[in-house]
């Protein structure tokens, strides 16, 4: 089968790759119709290089059609329409009955300390081959997938894999109530979703903050209040300015670890991303790496007892935190990988019941069948022919 392939910083290509075969009883293979580039993708563009090998396959956002199922699938069947969850879990550990599902006990990748395995994310996340391919074998299967129903384009049910739960979490987690103010800074896919997800969720305010023109005319569209942050040089202080000097109930930092402000940070970023493996690994492992920006932010743009609720990805283990302030302004953090199977069901009923709901179907701006898909990574990370959302499509697929 054809297969998106990392093979190096910056560097990833299609490739003929071996087909999926069921491996435990509990797998099944799905071939893939629609798949999508992330932007914690092009984290492994970058600082997470030392723990990718070339070859591996890419990809944690797919849906499609089972093909195969081993004898302990519980009721899943060949022909069952499915959205692949990111994290693969169980369903039955003491994480995953807790709605821990991003910690699932039975997937674990105890020998890196980190959680449940992730498809198509680096040995950190146990190596699992990812789903910017035709076929994708799927673990967990008695559990994990997400059938959907037969009618209705592929992007109506697509984001389940991961933006949409992952914008949902940020948004609860950020404590987001009827007539609460929320701050979102990063708009990208998740920063939109979680726009869409804090105004279904009775937000009173959507502040948004981001640089790009496409992505605050997007957030706009859908009841935010933007900020350009090329124009503002105090973002906490703009904030303050708009709620009357006391902070918004809840932020939002849906940008992570390539956050602008730091060009300092960056370049360790990039130094990092290319050094020898070892070196690399253990820079990540020993050093605060990251840009902070974004972080900082949420936190000073917070009210005193106010909540932060962290959706970004982050890589460094050592990374300075302002405990004093975050002290004083009595502050909640809340952060993690999304539980996709803790929100699937009620987002599924969400989109069932309401077709226009998130605006979902018209949310990917750009269409590319898998080949391209190259070319979908350059132009997503440069955020070129405003780019904010690549859905991928394997030629097998034809046009579901």
């Amino acid at each position: 089968m054809k297969a998106l392939t990392w093979q190096g910083p910056e560097n990833v290509t299609v490739e003929e790759v071996p087909d999926p075969r069921i491996e435990q009883s509990t797998d099944a293979i799905i071939r893939v119709t629609s798949t999508a580039i992330c932007g914690s993708d092009l984290h492994l563009y970058g600082v997470l290089a030392p723990y990718l090998k070339s070859g591996d396959v890419l990809g944690h956002e797919a849906m499609g059609v089972v093909e195969e199922v081993g004898p302990e699938t519980g009721d899943l069947k060949v022909g069952d329409r499915v959205v692949v969850p990111f994290n693969v879990s169980c369903g039955h550990c003491w994480m995953c009955t807790r709605g821990l599902q991003s910690q699932c006990e039975t997937t674990q990748v105890t020998d890196q300390g980190k959680g449940a395995a992730l498809f198509g994310y680096t040995s950190l996340y146990g190596s699992v081959p990812g789903g910017q391919a035709e076929y994708l074998r799927v673990p967990q299967a008695q559990y994990g997938p997400i059938r959907v129903p037969e009618d209705g384009p592929d992007e109506r049910y697509l984001y389940l894999s991961d933006i949409l739960p992952t914008a949902w979490q940020a948004a609860r987690y950020a404590d987001v109530t009827e007539g609460s103010t929320l701050l979102v800074i990063g708009l990208g896919p998740v920063g939109q979703m979680t726009v869409r997800s804090a105004r279904k969720m009775g937000a009173e305010r959507v502040l948004a903050a981001d640089l790009v023109p496409e992505r605050l005319a997007m957030a706009a569209s859908h009841g935010a209040e933007t900020i350009d942050l090329r124009s503002v040089d105090d973002l906490p202080g703009m904030v303050r300015e708009l709620t009357q000097g006391r902070g918004v109930d809840g932020a939002v930092d849906a940008v992570g670890m390539e956050a602008h402000g730091n060009p300092v940070a960056e370049q360790v970023i990039k130094l990092v991303g290319r050094a020898p493996k070892p070196l690399a690994r253990k820079a990540i492992e020993t050093m605060g790496i990251d840009r902070l920006a974004a972080l900082y932010a949420s936190m000073d743009s917070v009210r005193r007892g106010g909540t932060v609720s962290l959706s970004g990805v982050y890589g460094g283990t050592a990374d300075p935190m302002p405990l004093m302030d975050m002290f004083d302004k009595q502050l909640t953090l809340r952060m993690g990988q999304a539980n996709v199977r803790r929100w699937s069901g009620e987002l599924l009923d969400i989109l069932r019941k309401d077709e226009s709901a998130f605006d979902v179907e018209a949310f990917a701006t750009h269409h590319l069948p898998l080949r391209e898909a190259p070319e979908g990574y350059k132009m997503f990370q440069e955020k070129a022919d405003g780019c904010i959302k690549v859905v991928l499509k394997p030629e097998h697929a034809g046009a579901a």
